[in-house]
């Protein structure tokens, strides 16, 4: 089912919502999801999902810092940082009351889903994935977009054993079995959870969360 939400192990609830007149795609019940229930929010999805854009107008929305994952997880030269170092910078940023964070780093995930109160995951198709991340790739090539705590993605690097892009291949089944079996996991009934389909399906939810 499409734009799909669970709170904690209630069945999913209906679609075909009518807002202004016009019949949405998604569930009545995800409209109602506004500010004062997201507070600490965690935005997952396979690579090339678009989790940091979406998760950074999330936060925009609700008024919340927004903390990428890959942000704190790279030191420069594509360097994973050490384990207790980044753990440590984990647990400080979301000591807080009021936080949206992107990634898929699974080590992380007991330190940051028991403390959220929401859960959104973006689950594409890999088509849709793919070809998302090879215009980002290329995009930040030619054009020399810092990303990652200030890496720089080269052709060298999309063409390697570290392409993003056969990392994307490599992981999206994967990631689908394991955000499948993290949502119906008892440790996680806490969550509220929201699944999109589509990037179309999480554009008008977020637009009309906005409003």
């Amino acid at each position: 089912m499409a734009g799909d939400m669970v709170r904690g192990n209630h069945s999913m609830i209906r679609r075909g919502a009518i807002h202004n007149g016009i019949k949405s795609p998604l569930p009545a019940a995800l409209y109602r999801i506004g500010h004062r229930f997201m507070k600490r929010v965690v935005v997952v999805g396979t690579t090339g999902s678009g989790k940091t854009t979406f998760a950074a107008a999330l936060a925009r929305a609700i008024g919340a810092p927004h903390i990428e994952l890959d942000q704190l997880r790279w030191s420069p030269n594509w360097t994973p940082k050490p384990h207790d170092d980044l753990f440590r910078e984990i647990n400080a940023a979301v000591s807080g009351d009021l936080w949206v964070i992107d990634g898929n780093y699974s080590r992380s995930r007991p330190i940051i889903w028991p403390r959220a109160d929401t859960l959104v995951w973006l689950d594409y198709p890999f088509h849709i994935v793919i070809s998302r991340l090879l215009r980002r790739t290329l995009r930040r090539v030619l054009f020399g977009e810092p990303c990652c705590n200030g890496n720089r993605e080269s052709l060298g690097r999309a063409l390697s054993r570290d392409s993003i892009l056969l990392w994307a291949l490599q992981t999206h089944a994967h990631r689908r079995r394991d955000f499948t079996q993290a949502m119906g996991d008892p440790r996680h009934a806490h969550l509220r959870k929201l699944r999109f389909r589509s990037p179309k399906e999480t554009a008008a939810w977020l637009e009309r969360f906005e409003q």
